[in-house]
């Protein structure tokens, strides 16, 4: 029996359900554009303002694409016509130099005629002695104002290059720390003395497999470590800890000393011995690149298609996760009644890890084509987004070896 194909659009459909919404969003697709013109911005506004004001509902992937693809083609038209507004005001502004280039070395000349011209400056000693006092004082006020303006700036200079200088040193010693770390992991795959650690969290019921070769010095170092994260051709290349709380490793290093870049860390209600359903790792979105500082470039689908995998072993197993959803979110308030990607760590029930999965593939930038089924085991990078307030950017993967 020949196989079904449900494709619409070059996508295809899983059921006939999702088939044949794609059909009729296609259907409201071709409608809709009949009578536009994608080469007309007027045209493209309306369509626009429709979609925005939710003239036109889609159903499926398909229409959902012709959504995104019309916010594009918007922004991007709006971008030229800003750009050009942009163009025309730097040449008003040049030509206005120009102007005032002119304007100046004319007066350039004026004054230079009046600097040969006699000259009838006023002098102290042309005022009596009670008003050279006055003038002697409105001088010494104006040269001690002068003064503490200098004094001032310096100081506010002091302070800044030494902040800057504090941070950059700070910086260089955690790169340091990281890239010893780097080699004690190294320095771990050519040992086998390992021995059996309980950590912290676990109930003494629970019994501890053997920590991997690779990190057992580093557990030596700090009993915290739970595992270690890389993303291959990244900056992400880091150590991960897990504590009782999700505060403390936002401001402290791996030496437990307080670092404003903080640590990756494991969401403290995820066990990784019990096991969990969505493991959450947790990261600065740090300026300099640092920690999950380059995470938000995953809102490419090139970046994507360039890393499509991700790292990630518990310091007693192995484990590499494929990409499957990327989204924006944010954190919500306790009364708002929605998905929170955040509390998302063990499902109740198949129905409850399924619909998890649709509210995040309805959230995604675009179509991995990696879906997941009950009982796989995901891992869920989190950082801050700082397109909205309390924004979050995250990126969710599912455990394939």
């Amino acid at each position: 029996m020949a196989e079904v194909k449900w494709i619409v659009e070059g996508r295809r459909f899983r059921n006939e359900e999702e088939y044949q919404a794609a059909l009729r969003d296609k259907e409201l697709i071709d409608s809709i554009t009949g009578n536009l013109s994608l080469d007309d911005p007027k045209d493209i506004e309306t369509l626009y303002m429709e979609l925005r004001n939710g003239k036109h509902t889609f159903e499926s992937t398909v229409g959902r694409q012709f959504d995104d693809n019309i916010y594009e083609l918007y922004h991007q038209m709006k971008r030229k016509e800003l750009e050009k507004r942009q163009e025309k005001a730097a040449r008003k502004e040049k030509r206005k130099q120009q102007v005032e280039k002119i304007k100046n070395i004319t007066s350039l000349k004026k004054a230079s005629k009046k600097q040969n011209a006699p000259k009838n400056r006023a002098r102290l000693e042309d005022f009596d002695k009670e008003m050279q006092a006055q003038i002697m004082a409105v001088l010494k006020k104006r040269e001690q104002k002068r003064k503490m303006l200098i004094a001032g700036c310096l100081f506010m200079c002091i302070i800044s290059f030494g902040y800057l200088g504090a941070y950059y040193q700070v910086s260089a010693k955690s790169a340091r720390e990281f890239e010893e770390l780097s080699a004690l992991k190294e320095a771990g795959k050519q040992s086998s003395n390992t021995k059996e650690v309980r950590i912290h969290y676990t109930d003494d019921s629970v019994e501890t497999p053997d920590i991997l070769p690779e990190y057992s010095l580093i557990h030596q170092k700090n009993q915290r470590l739970i595992g270690w994260v890389k993303i291959a051709d990244t900056i992400i290349d880091y150590p991960v800890m897990q504590t009782v709380n999700n505060e403390y490793y936002l401001d402290h290093n791996f030496n437990q000393e307080k670092d404003r870049n903080g640590c990756i860390f494991m969401d403290y209600q995820c066990d990784v011995l019990k096991g969990c359903d969505n493991i959450i790792l947790y990261g600065h979105h740090m300026k300099s690149g640092k920690m999950f500082g380059t995470l938000n470039r995953y809102s490419k689908e090139s970046y994507y298609e360039e890393h499509p995998t991700i790292q990630f072993d518990t310091i007693y197993e192995k484990g590499t996760y494929q990409v499957m959803y990327v989204f924006r979110s944010k954190v919500y308030s306790e009364e708002e009644v929605t998905f929170k990607y955040y509390q998302f760590i063990n499902a109740v029930s198949e129905k409850e890890f399924n619909s998890a999965m649709i509210e995040m593939a309805e959230l995604s930038l675009y179509d991995t084509g990696v879906t997941a089924e009950y009982g796989d085991q995901l891992l869920t990078l989190s950082t801050c987004d700082y397109q909205e307030k309390k924004g979050r950017f995250v990126v969710v993967a599912k455990k394939i070896s």
